[in-house]
C-alpha cells in the first residue's frame, strides 16, 4: 500500500496549552541510533541511542482526547544527560550505583507526575510547539491519573538478514603491528 506525503496537506494543531500538568507516562519509543547534528573532535559524524518518552495530561483536546506529549532523549544515565535529570528530578531522589549500572526505562509506563510545558515558536513563526521542560513527581495524596485510549505501536518486524558469505582466507604476509590487534 503507498504512502503518499503531499506539501499541500496542513492540519490544524493545537499545541497541549502552557503550565504545569499532571500526567501519566504512556510510552517509550525506542528510535535506535540517530545521527546528532554535532560531530566530534575528529570530525566525524555522532550517533546517538535515542528514545521518546511519551506522557498523557489531564487536558483534552476539541475531539475530547487527552493532549499526548513527546520529549527526545539520548538513552544515557550520564551524569550530564538530560534523561538522568528529568528521571531523579521526577522521582524526586538520586540514581544508586546500582541503578546505574542498568536501569529499564519501560518502568516509566504508567508512572505519574507533574510536567511544565512551555510553548516555543517554529523558526519562521508560523507554529507553536508544546515542550515538556521539567518532570516532577505527584504532589502527595493526589490521585493518580490512568493512561486513556492509547494504544502502543507496534514495532514492524524485522526481517532476520541472510547469512554473511563466509571470507576467503588471507594470506598474511608481514608481522602482527599494534595496529592489527582489535582492542
Amino acid at each position: 500500500m503507498p504512502i503518499i506525503a503531499s506539501a499541500n496537506e496542513t492540519k490544524n494543531y493545537t499545541p497541549a496549552p502552557e503550565g504545569v500538568h499532571q500526567a501519566v507516562c504512556v510510552d517509550v519509543i525506542d528510535l535506535g541510533m540517530i545521527k546528532s547534528a554535532f560531530v566530534d573532535d575528529k570530525g566525524n559524524e555522532k550517533w546517538q541511542h535515542k528514545v521518546n518518552v511519551v506522557w498523557q495530561i489531564d487536558e483534552t483536546r476539541d475531539d475530547g482526547k487527552r493532549y499526548q506529549l513527546y520529549k527526545r532523549f539520548t538513552l544515557s544515565l550520564h551524569e550530564k544527560a538530560a534523561l538522568r535529570h528529568d528521571l531523579e528530578s521526577w522521582r524526586g531522589r538520586a540514581f544508586t550505583a546500582e541503578e546505574l549500572a542498568g536501569f529499564d526505562v519501560e518502568k516509566l509506563i504508567g508512572a505519574n507526575g507533574l510536567i511544565n510545558v512551555q510553548h516555543k515558536k517554529s523558526a519562521d513563526g508560523t507554529k507553536t510547539y508544546a515542550n515538556v521542560v521539567s518532570v516532577m513527581p505527584l504532589i502527595r495524596g493526589m490521585p493518580k491519573l490512568a493512561p486513556l485510549d492509547y494504544a502502543r505501536p507496534e514495532a514492524a518486524p524485522v526481517e532476520p538478514a541472510a547469512p554473511a558469505p563466509e571470507p576467503e582466507p588471507e594470506t598474511i604476509d608481514r608481522e602482527l603491528t599494534d595496529e592489527d590487534i582489535p582492542f
